[in-house]
């Protein structure tokens, strides 16, 4: 769809809306304390729990909360939606790389009229500016995905090495050892996994991407940052010291529970994800920070989290933006996200909560994994940000970079045609490429 399209499909969608002004506090009373129903679509399990919460502390409200599927499948159903101008949800789960494709279509109310600003503090500053622009503040953050470095004591030790790698070049002694000893992976590179690739080039503070909130994006996958991560990772594999399986397959998952690798650079949500997978290698592995490029100046990215927005075609937007709100800064709420749901939390309270920090893990050998993420989360670089076309992004990386390290070929050629790739289509679809 062209950009001249998009729009139009946007204006139809929002026929009839007019720009919302910050209600006073007696609207907001009133709203509140007014039998009203709104819709919410949202994937995450068991979030049933929260609603009913949400709807103690505002007995008239009732949430209709509904699963349209996740990924792909969620966005196409609530564009469709839009588009039609009829069905669309009051509130919605979107995660933080396709909050710009909603704005691009001007569907997301700007909360900062209903009380965002006054919770900022509450939040991360990285996470914060994943849903902010400005004065404006799209959605309310939820979870996120800071990257670390989960790996097999045992392999490692059996290598001769006691530590986790403090650095990218001690990560590339130890891989070497690792795989001369124990003959293991010291990890997995996916092909088909751009967020994880991205996750990488965000630590190294690469920068890939901007956008201007309307008509203006910049596309620099393939810069001097970028260039030093592929070359990095060419090394390793063509010494054939890290796998390229795509991962979240039957290979993928047997090769985390049979030692083929032994680590995994992962998310915070992988801690909890790898105890299913490998749950008969419980207490061998450990959880540390990403190896440096700088070690006096420590750094992650970021893979996965989500945040709750509300969409400009709500007929009762006070409501739903205090949903939003609520569900992320309840404190009941936000920690039994993060303790029971095993969201890894973006609230600074509940990062530094006992109750989340301080529980020790059997698997990772009783060690403190939340605590260790949390720390990492603090090393976010907050300087990212994401196009408003995500879903062609991650589709062309597939095709260019990703092939690229699934035939062990030329990276820094993949990265090159990967930003050709991205900038062709941004430019078809009517944007200003810089």
């Amino acid at each position: 769809m062209k950009l001249g399209a998009v729009a139009a499909a946007a204006a139809l969608a929002l026929t009839g809306c007019t720009a919302s002004s910050a209600p006073s506090t007696s609207e907001f009373d009133e709203a509140m304390a007014t039998p009203t129903t709104i819709t919410m679509w949202s994937w995450v399990p068991g979030l049933e729990k929260q609603i009913a919460l949400f709807e103690e502390a505002y007995p008239e409200i009732t949430v209709t909360l509904e699963n349209v599927g996740q990924g792909g499948d969620h966005y196409t159903k609530v564009r469709t939606a839009l588009e039609a101008g009829t069905g669309a949800p009051d509130v919605m789960q979107l995660e933080y790389q396709y909050v710009s494709s909603f704005v691009l279509t001007d569907s997301l109310l700007d909360l900062s009229a209903y009380g965002a600003a006054d919770v900022e503090d509450q939040f991360t500053p990285w996470v914060w500016a994943q849903v902010s622009n400005g004065d404006s503040v799209y959605a309310i953050p939820q979870d996120a995905g800071p990257l670390g470095n989960l790996y097999r004591e045992d392999l490692l030790t059996k290598a001769g090495i006691t530590e986790a790698p403090a650095t990218w070049e001690d990560y590339a002694t130890a891989a070497e050892a690792v795989k001369s000893s124990t003959g293991s992976y010291i990890s997995n590179l996916a092909p088909n996994e751009s967020g994880a690739f991205l996750g990488l080039l965000w630590q190294a503070g690469a920068a890939p991407f901007s956008y201007d909130g309307a008509e203006t994006v910049s596309v620099d996958v393939n810069n001097a940052k970028s260039q030093e991560v592929a070359a990095y990772w060419q090394d390793l594999i063509d010494r054939d010291l890290v796998s390229v399986d795509p991962d979240f397959t039957d290979g993928w998952y047997q090769g985390l529970a049979n030692g083929t690798y032994a680590g995994w650079l992962t998310a915070a949500w992988g801690p909890l994800f790898l105890q299913g997978t490998a749950a008969d290698t419980s207490g061998l592995w450990r959880a540390a920070p990403l190896p440096q490029w700088d070690a006096a100046n420590p750094s992650s990215g970021n893979w996965g989290g989500s945040s709750s927005a509300v969409l400009k075609t709500s007929e009762h937007p006070i409501v739903a933006a205090e949903l939003a709100k609520w569900l992320n800064t309840d404190e009941t709420a936000t920690e039994q996200l993060a303790t029971e749901q095993f969201l890894f939390p973006v609230r600074t309270a509940v990062l530094e909560s006992p109750a989340f920090a301080d529980q020790e893990s059997e698997f990772y050998g009783g060690q403190t994994v939340n605590q260790t993420f949390a720390d990492i989360s603090a090393t976010v670089d907050t300087n990212f940000a994401w196009l408003p076309f995500h879903d062609y992004v991650a589709s062309s990386f597939n095709d260019t970079i990703g092939k690229a390290i699934s035939e062990k070929g030329d990276l820094a050629a993949g990265l090159d045609a990967w930003q050709d790739s991205i900038v062709k289509y941004a430019t078809e679809q009517g944007f200003t490429v810089k």
